[in-house]
């Protein structure tokens, strides 16, 4: 009797739990089919997929969506922006059209959409988060709507329930031609022989901005080939209201224990996409790697390297975390172990030979994968720093030269050490300042480079020289010395690459 009173489920917690059991075992939707290009998002996917391509999607969409931030940033048109976004896009996140024929599309989509919503959680956390994620996923949905094709275009408008989309009426277009004409312009034929539509006018700002619609009583009448702009308009409009939701829920969503690390290494991503996601940082040909050459080769080092070297130089030694962050980096452009040994001897001038060996060789051999546990030899020793694990670890203290100038650096200290690196222009001085004060650390670093390689850069340009991968903004110390040593070189090989 006890034992059956024991085992006795309550009614109530029988029908709760066998709810949750049903909701959670017959979900609405598995696969989804996705007959347009385009997407609103407005259903999260549930299908199965693996850990390695929830992360791998994410990282790929993030670098999009880095890439587009910096178009921003560098105040590129919209017609500059969709023609340095094309290589990335078809690198990263491609989209074939319906018309294609191609047999990847289910897979092109499947990606698109889980890799937004991946990045939808890892950046509704705050307020500021949310407005960047917005701002370019609808420049990138923009970008994809232009080059989307018009019946498809139209397919996707139709499928949308704009119910607050309403047409003008004849005597409504008659009433106000002479209105409409002047926003339709003077070859766009009469006002009465086109569809029209009014909405509220602050669902389509970029019209409004560009004076291609007429405002009256808090409605903007738009001409029916600039609906797609009311779509736009839409999309951002959804797309901030579930973000807020998603913020809301995030406190309450018990993820798994294997996400949650991703997830919040891919929102401090946002502060300068990793490069090691991408592709590695190898020596450029005819580059001469040798310990006695790096003070030649400084000259092509990001601030960051060249504040080590220059301290290292100067003071003959350098703390724990220099030594890392620089050696790191060293190896990374190509110098290899033995080189590495010779380089930090001569370089710690003050010490003797002996305490050279006990103190510091071993770490060096340990970074080179040459000693230690057999996972570290395997993996060849620790990877280079990219921007953001400088940015975002280990800041320096007093005595410390590693970190990055551009964050942890005064304005006065920063402004001296870019000076000794050639650059004394005021307006870029001038826009360092505002990057930093923004945060946009990387921005800082690249409008530096692209300031020291302006000639170079123009040339690479010119003569079609410069690649997909090389357009692409800078977010790696060692991307950074291979791109300038490179550009630097154009004149003297004529069978110089600019590799990725």
């Amino acid at each position: 009797m006890l034992r059956q009173d024991f085992n006795r489920i309550d009614p109530k917690r029988r029908n709760v739990s066998d709810y949750r059991k049903k909701h959670f075992a017959t979900p609405q939707f598995k696969d989804s089919q996705y007959p347009h290009r385009l997407n609103f998002y407005t259903q999260p996917p549930t299908a199965d997929i693996t850990i390695e391509q929830f992360e791998q999607w994410a990282i790929d969409r993030l670098r999009v969506l880095a890439e587009l931030e910096a178009c921003s940033f560098r105040n590129r048109t919209p017609a500059e922006t969709a023609a340095h976004m094309e290589p990335i896009l078809e690198k990263y996140l491609r989209l074939d059209s319906n018309s294609s024929g191609s047999s990847k599309i289910l897979e092109q989509r499947q990606k698109d959409h889980y890799s937004h919503f991946i990045l939808r959680l890892a950046f509704s956390s705050t307020e500021d988060l949310r407005r960047r994620f917005t701002r370019v996923e609808t420049m990138l949905f923009r970008i994809r709507a232009e080059h989307d094709s018009p019946s498809e275009k139209a397919d996707f408008a139709a499928s949308l329930d704009l119910d607050w989309l309403e047409k003008v009426s004849d005597d409504e277009k008659f009433k106000y031609s002479a209105e409409l004409a002047s926003v339709a312009g003077p070859k766009k034929g009469p006002v009465e022989d086109e569809s029209w539509y009014k909405v509220d006018w602050d669902r389509v700002p970029d019209l409004v901005q560009a004076r291609r619609a007429f405002l009256r009583a808090g409605k903007a009448y738009v001409p029916a080939r600039e609906q797609f702009s009311i779509v736009v308009g839409e999309f951002t409009t959804r797309l901030e209201r579930q973000l807020e939701l998603t913020a809301r829920a995030l406190p309450r969503l018990d993820e798994d224990d294997r996400l949650t690390p991703i997830l919040n290494h891919l929102s401090k991503n946002f502060i300068t996409p990793d490069s090691s996601y991408l592709a590695s940082s190898t020596a450029p040909e005819g580059a001469q790697i040798t310990a006695a050459n790096i003070d030649n080769l400084s000259k092509h080092f990001p601030a960051c390297m060249a504040h080590l070297h220059r301290s290292l130089r100067r003071d003959a030694h350098l703390k724990h975390f220099g030594r890392l962050q620089y050696t790191l980096f060293l190896k990374g452009i190509g110098l290899n172990l033995e080189e590495c040994l010779i380089f930090w001897r001569t370089g710690f001038s003050k010490i003797t030979e002996d305490v050279f060996n006990k103190e510091y060789r071993y770490n060096v051999r340990h970074v080179y994968g040459d000693v230690g546990g057999d996972s570290n030899r395997r993996s060849g020793g620790y990877s280079p720093y990219s921007c953001q694990k400088i940015l975002t670890e280990n800041p320096p203290g007093t005595g410390e030269a590693h970190g990055c100038p551009y964050r942890h650096f005064n304005m006065e200290n920063l402004t001296i050490l870019l000076q000794g690196m050639g650059v004394s222009d005021k307006s870029v001085l001038q826009g360092v300042q505002e990057d930093n004060e923004r945060q946009r650390y990387h921005m800082a670093c690249n409008r530096v480079f692209e300031h020291i390689h302006k000639a170079e850069m123009k040339k690479a340009k010119d003569e079609g020289i410069m690649t997909a991968n090389q357009l692409e903004t800078i977010v790696h110390p060692n991307e950074y010395f291979k791109r300038s040593y490179v550009l630097k070189n154009l004149g003297q090989d004529k069978d110089t690459k600019m590799e990725g």
